[in-house]
């Protein structure tokens, strides 16, 4: 097994172990990327005279079948890997032989690995976006077969004014979408092609056409100087983060509101059975166990933005091996996000609410700031009397 910066000296296997970390794991989620890299860069090669173009070609079939071999569970990344890279070129050495030695000229595994993450990155914004779009139209159509059932509206979780479960579930839907252009636009840092810029000074010599890998890949812009590559690692993935969080951060308040709205004394919704668990003691009891887990896993993605952007503070310019500690939470984070985005969607057509406690619990005491205001527009009395007089008259 050969290690991309392998020269031939002993590694001890505690080290191995310490600095490889989590990636040959972690890693699985990028060889799909790692391999088209790798054929961009390999056909740009050949373009500028480095590679022959049958054995880029070559590369480049050799490429298709280590992904579609990983894919299928041929073949996995070991801890001797290290990552996905050397266990990639590794495979490609095997195959093409000298050519498989040659694909390496004018990168390095860091920009290798900030490329496969950042092709990684606006797949896996663009899928959340559409997650949080699903729970939106999820939520629509609970307007549409229910939405003319009142409810109270709650400040303070004390009743206080006429709402509807169109207005409750419409604000949320509309925020799940602003959420969703958020993960959208959170694509721009992810979005600068950073081969090229290999260890962050680029490829002294060695003529490399950025902007041929750049439209290979689909990146909307050649990330420059190479220099920025190096500064920028962390900004993309703490703002993907922090546009996931949001999204979190709403689906955790519904999945609060839900469990509120769920238990004996307000008895608003009923959740679906399937998304319910039961009590190991209590025979009468079901629990709300989908709901308090996404309630509870804003948390998780809060923690994965504070992770990155802990590691990356005040670190000096240039490659340092600390931004490796940046893929776990980033992985983390937003996957953990969509597992929550996709169960809601899964769960809220399956929501009841209940009319009956529904409208049981619209007491005339909602209607006080109407009557007020009221007050201001027929009477034409200041806010502050109409006010007043509601509180002596008893309306509130």
């Amino acid at each position: 097994m050969t290690r991309l910066w392998d020269r031939g000296e002993p590694l001890d296997a505690r080290i191995l172990a310490y600095t490889a970390g989590e990636d040959h794991r972690l890693d699985a989620r990028l060889v799909p990327y790692d391999c088209r890299a790798s054929q961009a860069h390999a056909r740009m090669l050949a373009k500028q005279g480095y590679l022959t173009s049958a054995d880029a070609e070559a590369l480049c079939r050799a490429l298709d079948v280590v992904a579609e071999e990983f894919a299928r569970g041929a073949w996995t990344i070991a801890l001797t890997d290290e990552d996905c890279h050397t266990a990639i070129e590794n495979r490609l050495v095997a195959v093409c032989g000298e050519a498989g030695r040659r694909i390496h000229l004018g990168r390095s595994r860091n920009d290798q690995v900030l490329v496969a993450i950042r092709l990684w990155l606006k797949d896996a914004l663009a899928s959340l976006a559409d997650d949080a779009d699903a729970v939106a139209a999820a939520l629509d159509a609970v307007v549409a077969a229910q939405g003319r059932i009142p409810m109270p509206g709650y400040t303070h979780l004390q009743r206080a004014m006429p709402s509807s479960v169109a207005l409750w579930a419409g604000g949320f839907a509309s925020e799940l979408r602003d959420d969703a252009i958020g993960l959208r636009a959170a694509m721009r840092r992810a979005d600068k092609n950073p081969l090229g810029s290999a260890a962050g000074y680029g490829a002294p010599v060695v003529a490399l056409d950025r902007a041929h890998t750049t439209a290979a890949l689909g990146f909307a812009e050649v990330h420059d100087p190479v220099t920025a590559v190096q500064v920028s690692r962390g900004k993309a993935e703490a703002h993907a983060l922090f546009e996931a969080a949001l999204l979190a951060q709403d689906l955790g308040k519904m999945a609060a509101d839900l469990c509120l709205f769920a238990t004996y004394e307000f008895a608003f919704v009923k959740l679906p059975d399937a998304f319910t668990t039961g009590s190991s003691m209590l025979p009468q009891k079901r629990n709300p166990d989908v709901f308090e887990l996404a309630r509870g896993r804003t948390a998780e993605a809060f923690a994965a933005l504070n992770e990155v952007l802990g590691v990356t503070a005040k670190m000096t310019s240039g490659y340092h091996r600390d931004w490796q500690l940046i893929k776990p939470a980033l992985f983390r984070g937003i996957e953990g996000v969509a597992a929550t985005a996709r169960v809601m969607a899964h769960a809220v057509p399956g929501l009841v609410f209940r009319a009956d406690r529904l409208e049981a619990a619209m007491d005339p005491s909602l209607r006080a700031a109407e009557h007020a205001n009221r007050m201001v527009v027929d009477e034409g009395l200041p806010f502050r009397e109409a006010y007043r007089r509601v509180r002596e008259q008893g309306l509130a």
